[in-house]
């Protein structure tokens, strides 16, 4: 029987200058910061769907810098998830602390970024099923990343060359490397700069069947 993963938003409090600098190079801060707070509701509002179907057991967002800054802790009531705060270092050690943490509470465990806005709650259950029969998961990233990544233990993320086209194939080097088998569902696209944006607003603008 499939268990039900509690799934992990990584996020920050939305700053202009701060979040989205990739995007924001191209059409300013306060826009790219805009375009992050959407992304972001758009992504836990899949997640309380996937919850509220019972695809998911338990939400928690996890803040880079104050847990208790008032968008980020009314966002997170909004939907229902609980509030954490990330550890010091980088991307590694903060996504293996967060998943650490997790998975004394519930098992497995699925983490997040809110990049991609197709991680709806169909996405969600075929990464959470995988790991019925794998010990992790990942879902790549068009760019060479991976936008979710699901594990039944504790993983090391130590070594990977985040933000480049590297990042996928170390992750899945260091997994192996700790002896876990990982399967890779089909990629999907995310928001990091003017093309992915691009891609977001003409599935926003078409029109809905049904």
């Amino acid at each position: 029987m499939t268990v039900a993963p509690a799934l992990l938003v990584f996020a920050k409090e939305p700053v202009a200058g701060a979040v989205k600098t990739r995007l924001a190079r191209s059409i300013g801060a306060e826009r790219a910061m805009r375009v992050y707070t959407d992304l972001l509701a758009t992504t836990l509002a899949h997640a309380h769907a996937a919850w509220r179907a019972r695809i998911v057991s338990r939400l928690e967002l996890w803040c880079d810098g104050d847990p208790d800054a008032p968008f980020l802790k009314g966002i997170a009531s909004a939907f229902g998830a609980r509030v954490f705060g990330q550890c010091e270092g980088d991307l590694g050690a903060r996504m293996a602390h967060a998943i650490g943490d997790a998975l004394t509470r519930s098992t497995p465990v699925l983490l997040i970024g809110s990049d991609c806005p197709l991680l709806d709650p169909e996405r969600l259950g075929e990464a959470g099923a995988a790991l019925a029969s794998h010990e992790s998961v990942v879902i790549p990233a068009e760019d060479g990343g991976y936008v979710l990544i699901g594990v039944r233990a504790a993983a090391s993320l130590e070594g990977i060359r985040w933000s480049t086209p590297f990042a996928l194939d170390d992750t899945l080097k260091r997994l192996h490397d700790d002896g876990r088998d990982c399967v890779a569902l089909a990629p999907l696209w995310d928001v990091d700069d003017e093309g992915g944006l691009a891609r977001w607003d003409a599935m926003r603008a078409a029109p809905t069947v049904g």
